[in-house]
Order: structure tokens, then C-alpha cells, then sequence
């Protein structure tokens, strides 16, 4: 065996061959035993380094650019995925939140530093270590609906506080260790420090905001601006002798205010999350030393000890600080301490960057590891257990007005009708007819208007022979829309366009008819193209004023009588997603059955409180339609939709669109994917404007 990985060629094509078929292969299969995928890339690292296969050697070219690539992407995501809206709703208290679980940790880490003979510059950046955190735990507080409770929104806010103040200190511990230290080469490191700052924020910010307007749709532009101006922020740090993480960082809290959730942000995201932030945890792998991995342990057993009980300790104190400030509930108290306490992203990178610097040693290092396995695994699942006590509604019922998803604006530049329109995309003969029947069924309830649209491709010269046969075709199809529409007894507009983008195609002719409501039919993903760079349905999404209706039917729309909607919380998109169930329920004298999942740690007190905020809203928005509320305890939301569906035999499920991203962006679940996946009933995927 050893012969043979001796007799595999050394070179930058094998070794990036071999990092792909570890980033394929391994996460999802520590995922399967319940550890985290990140876990299983140090481990492969490990495994594939020069301690066990030697197939990877962390010294190459090829392995360095790759690591230093990720490192950057991952603080640039860290970054970008921070929601400044949240910060803003209650930036003083995130601020004051945001102070304590940076002070306190790094009091507690400068001191267990000093207590080791670390020295001071180095006890302060351990200290400055314990201070930050990543918020793995957000996918949980997502799921549980408590995302708007105020002690998760103020440690969402004070997560930029942390990470900007974890990462300054990191750049004036490695400036004061890199030369000699006085108080005038202090005073101007700050400086520049400040002036960099400013100038990444409102620079980026301005600069993209600009080239985003001039370039429109241009999302290949776009894309390569963003990562222009990431590593142009990372390199204007290394010029006033700051790590690059710390450009990369602030370049991400720039860029968010400009690429917003938009198309860019994903393929962004994807880029970064597929390649480049695995290949950077790999390579944590390949430094990391078994045998002194193991010496700490034994040896210095102690201080991974005081590491790792210091900042649990740490982050408790400074959770209870805003308790006692502000009056929260130790369920809140706990739940900030959770959502603070994991380690991984900003900790990671700068540490790897103290110890390239000289100013951490090699058990520090391992220590950090410890510390982030322990705290990426037991914070989560903390999580988990308080926060599911913050369960509330995310309004206020007493606010809820009836919403109409035919209310819309009105803009005078195109004109100010108000009839409930619905455009219909066609191409397919074999989906038309019920996609037709479908708009028609609502434009009726509304006494709307039906738009069915016939898209050309179009072609340099408008007398190529492919476009008349493709203006030919589109006519047919829209001649056969007018009769499906005819038994509906509804107006129809018939519309056939010349464009080279499909999307842009729906998405105009729906604004510039006022729409109200897009239906399409139902296309996987099937295509590396579309996984990349997302398929027709994504784009619409994403480019679209108004509602979109995504139908997979298997039988007639009028034969659709039961119709299932699963309600994870109560927010005005869950509002508007049981409108939409109750105006085509209306037209067809379907009946509605909300569905709620909860785990078996949720009290029946609290599901009662649920369902009377539910009926609160169903009075106000679907007074007409017979709906009924089921509560259902079970592990996997995903599951208990197929398990309902089937049981009672529904005839339509209702989902609403929801993606979320894991804070290291190396896993999406979506129980809507799941369930599309394996249903075998209708589906309806209603989603709205991003």
C-alpha cells in the first residue's frame, strides 16, 4: 500500500482531485452519524495528511492558495450572512449585549493566559479568542420560530461586535509582536486601523451599490465584482500590516448592504460553501498533529481545561449581564449564553493566524480544537433545549388585518388598474391545460384576469427561420389556453414575447400587467447548469414583484377538495400563504386543514397559545372556508407532512418557499425539498418576493 501512494504523481491536479473527493465524500458521511460535516473535514484532513496517508501535504502551493482562499471566504461569509436588519431593530441593546460577551470573555482568556506564562501579548489574544462566536445555532432558532424573540435578535446583533473586535485585537497583537512596540507606532496602527475601516465600509458599499445599478441583471459581472473586492479588502489589509481575514470581513459586512438576498448572494454563498471554506478546514486537518494533539491532552491537560471551562463561564457572565439589565427570563438568558458559546469560524482562522505569528504555541492550537468540537456540538443542542421555551407567535394577533393577495400598488408609470391578474407561463403541452384550469380557478374567485404567456426565444435577426417557427408554436399554445379557460368563464389575455432570458421574460410581463400572482409547473434541479447557477423557477423567484404558485398536480384542479397546509409559525408570509390556500379552496369548495409540527419537549400551554392565535387569523383572513387546526408531535417536520398527506389522503399540499444555509454553509435542508422529493400527492410551492 505504501508503494502505491509513493507511486501517485505529485502534483497540483492530483492533489486538487483528491481535496474534491473528500469534500464530496466525507461530510455527508459524518452527517449520517450526527456529527457535523466540518468535523469530518479536519478528520479527513488528519486521515489524508502526512501522519496517516501522506497524500496531502500542507506545505504545497497548491494546498496553501486553496487554504488561504477558503480562510478568506469563510470570514467574507461570516460577514455577509450577518443581518443588519436585525441589528438595527435593537442595535443598543445588541451593542450593550455585544460589550459584554466581548469583555468579559476576554478578561477571563487574558488572565487564564497570564495564569499559563503566556505573556501578555499573547494572553490577550487568547483572550480576544473566547470573545467572538459563530452562530451555529441559528438554523435551531429558525426552526423553532423564535428568530423575532428579542434575546436571539440582540446576539444576532452583537455577533458583529464581537467579530470586529476579536479580529482588531488580533491585528494589533500580531503588529505589536512583528516589531518593536512604542506608543506612537500603537497610536498610528489604530489609526490606520480606523481609517481602513471606514474607507472598506462606506467604500465597498458605495462603489458596489453603484455597479450594481449601472450593470442591472449582469449577475457574471456582479459576481466577479463582489470577489474583486473581497480580496482587494484582504490585500489593503496586509498593507497596513493586518491579517487578511480582517479585510475579508468587513468586506462582508459591506457587500451585504448592496447584494441584499438576492441571486448573487447564492451563488456567492454556493461558491464558497461548496469549494473553497472545505479545502480551508481540510487544511486545518493537515497542521493538525496527532501526537501533540494528544500530548495536550495528557500534558496540558489543564489548560485545554481552563480553555474550554473559561469560556463556558466566560459567555454565561455575560449573558447574565443583559438579564439583570433588561429584565429577561433565564430561558432568554440561556438561550443568548447558547447561541454565543460555539467556536469555529472567526476563532479558527485567527488563531491559525497566532500561531503562524509566533504568538501561540502549537497546545494553544490544540486546545482551540478541543474547544470548538466541544462547543460547535453541546452549543447547538443547548440551543435547542432553552430556546424552544421562548415559542411564541411572531405577531401580534391583535394587529393581523385581512390580507388580499389581490391588494397590490399601484404604479403610475404602467397604469393603475386593479383587476386580480394571473400570469400563466406556457410551454409545455402536457402541463397547460391544469396550470390554465389552475389560473383560471383563481382569476375567477376574484373576478380577475387570466394572462397566459408564450416566451420565443430570440435570435440576432428577427427573420431567422427558428423564430417563426417558435412564434408559430407559441400561438398554438395560446389557442389551446383559451379554450382550456372557456368552461371558467373568466377574461383572458392572451400574450406572446421575444426575449433571451426566460425569467426576465415572466418576471416583466408580470410587472408591467400589474400581476398578481405568477403559476408555474414544477422542474427539478436536474442539471449541474442549474445547480450552479439556479433553474428557471429560482430566477423567478428571485427577480419577481409578486407572488409565485409553483404547481406539481397529479390530477385536476377540480378534483382537488382537501387541501393541506403546514403552519410552522405565525408571520405575515404564513398569513398570506393561507390566503392564497383559501382563495383557491373558495373556488373549488375545497376544505383546509392547517398542520402544525412541534416536538414532544413543546407544552401543551403553548400549543393552545398557538392555535388561539391561529384561529384569531383564520377569522380574520378565511372566514368562509371550513378549516380545521391539527397539531401533530413529531421528530421530522418533513416526515410528518408525507405521513399526514398519505394517512388522511389529501388531495393538494400547500408549501411555502423557505431555504436556509447553515452558519459554515456546508449543508442546505429544506423541508420543502424533502417533501418534493418523496411526495406522492399534489403540491403547490407558493412563495413570495425576496
Amino acid at each position: 500500500m505504501e508503494q502505491f501512494f509513493k507511486a501517485i504523481p505529485d502534483s497540483p491536479l492530483i492533489t486538487f482531485t483528491i481535496l474534491l473527493l473528500v469534500i464530496v465524500t466525507i461530510p455527508p458521511i459524518f452527517e449520517k452519524i450526527k456529527l457535523p460535516g466540518l468535523v469530518g473535514l479536519l478528520v479527513a484532513g488528519v486521515i489524508f495528511g502526512g501522519e496517516g496517508l501522506g497524500l496531502l501535504d500542507e506545505k504545497s502551493e497548491s494546498v496553501k492558495l486553496l487554504a488561504d482562499i477558503g480562510k478568506i471566504y469563510l470570514m467574507f461569509v461570516a460577514g455577509l450572512e450577518i443581518d443588519l436588519d436585525d441589528f438595527h431593530k435593537s442595535k443598543n441593546r445588541s451593542l450593550t449585549f455585544g460589550f459584554c460577551t466581548f469583555i468579559v470573555p476576554l478578561i477571563i482568556g487574558t488572565l487564564i493566559g497570564l495564569t499559563f506564562n503566556m505573556g501578555l501579548n499573547s494572553s490577550i489574544l487568547l483572550g480576544s479568542l473566547l470573545a467572538s462566536h459563530t452562530l451555529l445555532g441559528y438554523p435551531i432558532v429558525n426552526r423553532l420560530g423564535v428568530v423575532g424573540n428579542e434575546a436571539v435578535v440582540i446576539t444576532i446583533g452583537a455577533t458583529i461586535f464581537t467579530d470586529i473586535g476579536a479580529l482588531l485585537v488580533l491585528a494589533i497583537c500580531v503588529s505589536i509582536h512583528g516589531g518593536e512596540f512604542t506608543v506612537g507606532t500603537l497610536i498610528f496602527q489604530i489609526g490606520s486601523l480606523v481609517l481602513y475601516c471606514a474607507g472598506v465600509l462606506w467604500g465597498i458599499d458605495k462603489v458596489g451599490k453603484e455597479y450594481f445599478r449601472r450593470t442591472g441583471d449582469e449577475e457574471s459581472n456582479q459576481f466577479l465584482f463582489v470577489l474583486l473586492a473581497v480580496f482587494l479588502a484582504s490585500v489593503g489589509a496586509q498593507l497596513i500590516n493586518v491579517d487578511k481575514i480582517v479585510g475579508a470581513f468587513l468586506a462582508g459586512l459591506a457587500i451585504n448592504d448592496v447584494v441584499g438576498k438576492g441571486p448573487v448572494k447564492e451563488k456567492i454563498e454556493f461558491v464558497g460553501s461548496t469549494l473553497f471554506i472545505p479545502c480551508f478546514f481540510v487544511s486545518i486537518g493537515l497542521i493538525l498533529n496527532i501526537s501533540g494533539f494528544i500530548s495536550t491532552l495528557s500534558q496540558e491537560f489543564a489548560l485545554t481545561v481552563a480553555i474550554v471551562g473559561g469560556l463556558f463561564i466566560a459567555k454565561f457572565l455575560a449573558a447574565l449581564i443583559p438579564k439583570l439589565l433588561y429584565k429577561y427570563s433565564w430561558d432568554q438568558c440561556l438561550t443568548m449564553w447558547s447561541l454565543s458559546l460555539p467556536q469555529v469560524a472567526a476563532t479558527l482562522a485567527a488563531t491559525l493566524v497566532g500561531v503562524e505569528a509566533g504568538l501561540l504555541s502549537d497546545a494553544v492550537f490544540n486546545a482551540v480544537i478541543v474547544m470548538m468540537l466541544i462547543t460547535s456540538v453541546t452549543g447547538p443542542i443547548l440551543t435547542g433545549k432553552y430556546a424552544r421555551n421562548l415559542f411564541q407567535p411572531d405577531v401580534d394577533v391583535s394587529l393581523i388585518q385581512p390580507v388580499n393577495i389581490s391588494e397590490k400598488e399601484e404604479v403610475s408609470v404602467i397604469g393603475s388598474q386593479s383587476i386580480f391578474t394571473v400570469v400563466v407561463p406556457i410551454s409545455n403541452p402536457q402541463t397547460e391545460k391544469m396550470l390554465i384550469e389552475i389560473g383560471s380557478i383563481l382569476a375567477r374567485s376574484e373576478s380577475g384576469l387570466v394572462i397566459p404567456l408564450s416566451i420565443v426565444k430570440a435570435h440576432v435577426h428577427m427573420d431567422e427561420p427558428e423564430l417563426n417557427i417558435g412564434l408559430r408554436n407559441g400561438n398554438k399554445l395560446l389557442t389551446r389556453a383559451i379554450q382550456y379557460s372557456e368552461p371558467f368563464q373568466v377574461s383572458v389575455k392572451p400574450v406572446i414575447r421575444i426575449d433571451d432570458d426566460l425569467a426576465e421574460a415572466i418576471s416583466r410581463t408580470a410587472r408591467e400587467n400589474q400581476a398578481n400572482l405568477i403559476v408555474m409547473g414544477w422542474s427539478a434541479n436536474s442539471t449541474i447548469q442549474a445547480r450552479l447557477f439556479g433553474n428557471l423557477i429560482d430566477n423567478v423567484f428571485w427577480s419577481s414583484h409578486c407572488p409565485v404558485a409553483v404547481m406539481q398536480l397529479l390530477d385536476d384542479p377540480i378534483n382537488i377538495h382537501q387541501i393541506l397546509v403546514p403552519v410552522k409559525n405565525i408571520d405575515q408570509k404564513t398569513l398570506n400563504t393561507i390566503r392564497f390556500a383559501s382563495i383557491f379552496a373558495s373556488s373549488n369548495k375545497a376544505s383546509i386543514t392547517l398542520l402544525h409540527v412541534h416536538d414532544r419537549k413543546v407544552t401543551k400551554n403553548q400549543i393552545d397559545i398557538f392555535k388561539s392565535a391561529l384561529n384569531i387569523a383564520i377569522e380574520k383572513i378565511a372566514s368562509q372556508i371550513s378549516v380545521t387546526i391539527k397539531t401533530l408531535r413529531y421528530p421530522n417536520p418533513a416526515q410528518a407532512i408525507l405521513h399526514t398527506a398519505e394517512k388522511y389522503d389529501y388531495d393538494l399540499v400547500i408549501l411555502r418557499s423557505v431555504r436556509r444555509r447553515t452558519a459554515g454553509g456546508l449543508a442546505v435542508s429544506d423541508v420543502t425539498t424533502e417533501v418534493m422529493q418523496q411526495i406522492t400527492r399534489s403540491v403547490i410551492i407558493f412563495g413570495e418576493p425576496q
